[in-house]
């Protein structure tokens, strides 16, 4: 880490601009910044020297909005902090390609869809090259070869990247842009496909044929960490099953077209009403199939009827029961959300057949209707169907209730079915430090909650293959039970095109041959992996492995709250079983952005802004400070208000830094726009007011200083802030005639030492701001830094302030002589703002009654007082009586007299 700047601050002054504004800057140090590696990785081997940052890789799939810019400011913030701290700050940026986003895009961008049948074609042309937001039906799509349709996902992704990676330069992000990944590029497909092999070595990862949630409009098997409840309208249907006999029991089912599937009734083992039927059987309606009826407590007694069909499989509740009772698997939806072709073997009355066959191929509304007639028809119907809302489980991409479908997927364990495991995972969470720690909770609750492991399968195109073969048997079938596999030294491979070893390309597919796993990993199996990505984990070479002794573990991840159930948990998951060890040591979680009605903005609700819009308009620093100004971990309203605020703040910046630098410049000897230097010594700081607003920068920069090691990037603009605005609106006004060494208006000019003194403070002042507002504004801060460092470097790279520089100026002065001296004034120009007089208005004299506390601060300052508010005479200070401002520590003014007003200039 480099040391701090010096105590005597070396100013190189440059000419300074006849206009300064925020408009331009942009542009003029974006290429500076490019140009001279401001925020490239020094490759510090020194792992205590280095901050690391496992940044978001944003997903590519068309657009960013506000959203993220307003994260990825929280962490830009940091990131500059850090490295003005004097660490090598490792800030890399990845693009996440792959998964169902990507492939959607692609399908309505180009018009096209997989059909896996297909060979590759090296000439195809796509229909479309973007469909203006206009959504192209699947019959419409043109059909093409899985490698087509990767090629084409390539191409836009690398469009899309290019205006990501604009829009982040436009924003000021300090990202070191060597240290680019994708997340289906050849690395990262090499560092998922070692790890799976790992996992799989050591038993965590593995496949079963299991019953598992699929979208049927997407075509893939969904985790459980994607699931989204949502309200879903239906009917409650009154149906008798019978006994023997024909004597009716009544289930309610909000799924009838599921009665094939029926394989008992379920009741809870306390309900009184069914305990007399416990082991005893009923034939289903229509279909006239045994079942048994059964008990388990997750029967809810006061839900429809009490007792339940348990049918394989309706929801994750009938899979509770199929597993707990040891049921019969009695699958009939096949994968494309229709019921099966074939009539099941276990329906043997006849007209249950001939009704099976009516209902094969068919939807499952479609179906349902069916069975309702058939139910109705046969007096199996009890009433007609009533209205309801239920919740049900959608993909958090999809648009069609879920499914349960019964297949063979690829597993790794996460603490789901692993009590220790599970411990350990806790355990993992208590390490991390979460900002702001009241999310935690949603960590623990999310780990406690798992019912099974990670399912990491997805049976899509666009992603990074399973590393896989299995051998096919005699009979044609593949031998999933013994799946080989490849070495790591030939990683990553495409098992649909790749041939095992041992083997050649003829006996693909065929007995005695091999042939391919044709699943692709979830999305978030790679993206689980991003700090092993970016700090090049196991890859070849002592340059790699020094690098990544040198960022891993790494020391923030920052994401949204959203996804602490994803992306945050199962990289705790991965690192834990691969590595041994948390993969960060902070997270850092931001809350959503709301648009002006207060709802979450999101592309699908149609209310985000693009990004691009609020830069152009306020400013990229005026948007920071938006972003910056929100506390993490709570959601905030998008507001061009404060941009507003934040471009103010910054031309504030430009207008008070030109002003003070120009003073002393105007003399025979300089004007304006020359060069010059000067030495800001904290020992020529020795009058008292100038002291006050070293003593108040010093307990700036320290609160400032420990709220962004905390974190609270917002508590450190606060501060910073506030301070600012007393600086500018305060401390110069009452300094600035002192500062330009003129007489006063008694005609008593300053000393040489008092003139210093002032200037000295207005450049430690300004070059303090300039550093304390880099990380929020780097580009105002960059252009007032090189207005008073020229050839020095940027801001960017310099030393974050020390407290201990200001204090050394302040001695023992305390910050509140320049409250008080800011309050005298204001009472000064409030009595002419009564009067209805022009501000330059002399007072011919007048008395000041202040607390007991602020008599001596105020008359240390009175000479800087009298001549800001143009006192001309005598000017005094008493101790308040009571009901004279002691009540509410004030200052007020008990006696004055004011004399004319300047005359108005004649207009020209």
């Amino acid at each position: 880490m480099t040391e701090s700047h010096n105590t005597i601050i070396n100013a190189h002054l440059t000419p300074l601009p006849d206009r300064v504004g925020v408009d331009g800057l942009e542009d003029k140090w974006r290429g500076v910044w490019d140009g001279n590696g401001t925020y490239k990785f020094q490759g510090t081997r020194d792992r205590k020297a280095v901050y690391s940052i496992d940044t978001p890789p944003p997903t590519v799939s068309g657009s960013l909005h506000v959203g993220h810019v307003f994260s990825y400011t929280h962490t830009d913030v940091i990131a500059r902090f850090k490295r003005m701290r004097g660490y090598d700050v490792f800030y890399p940026m990845g693009w996440d390609d792959n998964g169902l986003p990507t492939e959607r895009r692609v399908q309505n961008y180009y018009g096209v869809r997989v059909d896996t049948s297909l060979k590759y074609d090296p000439d195809f042309k796509p229909p479309f090259e973007g469909t203006d937001g206009k959504k192209i039906d699947a019959k419409d799509q043109v059909p093409i070869s899985r490698q087509n349709f990767i090629e084409l996902c390539e191409k836009l992704t690398a469009q899309d990247e290019k205006l990501f990676e604009a829009l982040w330069r436009k924003l000021g992000l300090s990202i070191d842009w060597s240290q680019t990944y994708h997340t289906i590029g050849e690395h990262p497909r090499r560092v998922a496909q070692k790890a799976f092999l790992r996992n799989l070595k050591r038993g965590e990862a593995y496949q079963k044929e299991a019953p598992g949630l699929w979208d049927v409009t997407f075509q893939t098997a969904v985790a459980q960490a994607e699931l989204e409840s949502r309200e879903y309208p239906g009917f409650y249907h009154k149906v008798a099953f019978r006994f023997e006999d024909g004597t009716p029991i009544y289930i309610e089912t909000t799924r009838p077209e599921l009665l094939a599937a029926c394989t008992s009734l379920i009741a809870n083992p306390e309900d009184e009403r069914y305990q007399p039927y416990f082991g005893q059987y009923v034939y289903s309606p229509l279909f006239k199939v045994k079942v048994p009826i059964l008990a388990h407590k997750a029967a809810e007694m006061d839900k429809g009827a009490g007792i339940a069909m348990c049918c394989t499989f309706g929801d994750v509740t009938d899979v509770e029961w199929w597993r707990d009772l040891n049921l019969p698997l009695r699958s009939i939806i096949q994968r494309n959300g229709r019921i099966i072709m074939d009539t099941p073997d276990w329906i043997e009355d006849e007209a249950g057949r001939e009704l099976f066959q009516q209902i094969a191929g068919k939807t499952t509304f479609s179906a349902r209707k069916a069975i309702v007639d058939a139910l109705r028809e046969s007096g199996d119907l009890d009433g007609e169907p009533t209205p309801t809302k239920r919740m049900t489980n959608f993909y958090e991409k999809g648009d069609k209730p879920l499914e349960i479908v019964t297949s063979r997927q690829w597993y790794l364990k996460n603490g789901g079915t692993d009590q220790k495991l599970n411990a350990e995972l806790i355990e993992r969470g208590r390490e991390l430090n979460f900002h702001p720690d009241f999310m935690r909770v949603r960590y623990e609750n999310w780990v406690n909650g798992l019912n099974g492991d990670w399912l990491i399968s997805r049976q899509r195109f666009f992603g990074v293959p399973f590393p896989l073969w299995y051998p096919v048997k005699a009979d044609g079938t593949a031998d999933y039970e013994h799946p080989i596999t490849p070495s790591e030294d030939v990683l990553p491979i495409d098992p649909t095109t790749d041939v095992p070893e041992g083997y050649d390309e003829s006996q693909r597919d065929v007995p005695g041959g091999f042939t391919a796993e044709p699943d692709i990993m979830d999305t978030w199996a790679t993206s689980s992996l991003t700090p092993q990505i970016v700090t090049r984990w196991e890859e070849p070479g002592e340059e790699n492995q020094a690098i990544f002794n040198a960022t891993f573990p790494m020391d923030l991840r920052p994401q949204g709250q959203d996804i602490i159930r994803t992306w945050l948990f199962s990289t705790v998951d991965r690192a834990h079983l691969e590595n041994g060890c948390l993969p960060w040591a902070h997270a850092a979680l931001s809350g959503w952005i709301l648009d002006p009605d207060h709802k979450k903005m999101s592309k699908s609700k149609g209310n985000v802004v693009v990004p691009n819009e609020p830069i152009d308009k306020y400013g990229a620093d005026a948007v920071r400070y938006w972003a910056a100004a929100a506390r993490l971990g709570l959601d905030a309203t998008y507001d061009e208000g404060q941009m507003k605020i934040g471009r103010r703040l910054a031309i504030k910046l430009l207008n008070a830094t030109k002003f003070a630098l120009a003073i002393g410049r105007e003399d025979e000897n300089h004007h304006v726009g020359a060069a010059a230097t000067a030495a800001w010594n904290p020992a020529d700081v020795t009058e008292p007011l100038d002291r006050a607003a070293m003593a108040a920068m010093a307990r700036v920069v320290r609160e400032a200083t420990e709220s962004l090691e905390a974190y609270e990037h917002s508590k450190a603009l606060e501060a910073i802030e506030t301070f600012f605005w007393q600086f500018c609106d305060d401390y110069i006004e009452l300094v600035k005639n002192r500062a330009y060494g003129t007489a006063d208006s008694t005609g008593v000019t300053p000393s040489e030492a008092a003139v210093l003194s002032a200037r000295t403070t207005l450049g430690l002042g300004l070059d303090a701001f300039a550093r304390l507002l880099a990380p929020y504004l780097p580009y105002a801060t960059e252009e007032v830094f090189s207005w008073m460092h020229e050839g020095e470097g940027s801001v960017h790279r310099a030393a974050w302030p020390d407290a201990a520089v200001y204090e050394a100026a302040a001695g023992s002065v305390s910050a509140d002589v320049l409250d008080w001296a800011g309050k005298a004034l204001a009472e000064l120009r409030g009595l002419k703002s009564q009067a209805k007089v022009s501000m330059k208005t002399p007072i011919l004299s007048a008395t000041l009654a202040a607390p007991t506390d602020a008599v001596e601060a105020i008359t240390s300052t009175l000479s800087d007082i009298a001549e800001a508010g143009r006192v001309t005479g005598p000017l005094t200070v008493v101790e308040a009586a009571a009901g004279e401002g002691e009540a509410d520590a004030t200052v007020a003014v008990t006696a004055s007299e004011l004399g004319e007003p300047p005359a108005k200039k004649p207009k020209a």
